[in-house]
């Protein structure tokens, strides 16, 4: 049986900022609990984990607990390569610095 994944300590306090900004997102709704669960078709102690933050909750259902909140769209955003300065900055040092087009060769068919 695999020894269960443990996160770094960053990787846990994103998901415990995640967690706080879902709970406070549905406060500011004026939603309880139990509707939000319902809405994201999941428990209410899945929300409250999801809530918490726990990293053993799966992304299915961040997604559906921000897609009861109407903020799934954010989660698309994530890896986006606009919200990617490290990676376009790594694309832009392998452009070549000259462009050339594909040199011709004759043919020795005589064509």
């Amino acid at each position: 049986m695999p020894s269960p994944h443990r996160p770094s300590l960053a990787a846990r306090r994103a998901l415990q900022k995640l967690g706080a900004d879902i709970y406070d997102a549905r406060r500011r709704r004026g939603l309880p609990a139990a509707i939000v669960a319902d809405r994201a078709f999941t428990s209410r102690p899945a929300l409250r984990r999801v809530e918490a933050g726990d990293h053993r909750v799966s992304i299915g259902i961040y997604a559906a607990v921000l897609n009861a909140l109407g903020l799934l769209d954010g989660l698309g955003k994530i890896a986006d390569p606009a919200n990617d300065p490290v990676g376009m900055t790594l694309v832009t040092e392998k452009l070549p610095t000259r462009a050339r087009l594909p040199v011709r060769r004759k043919s020795t068919n005589g064509r």
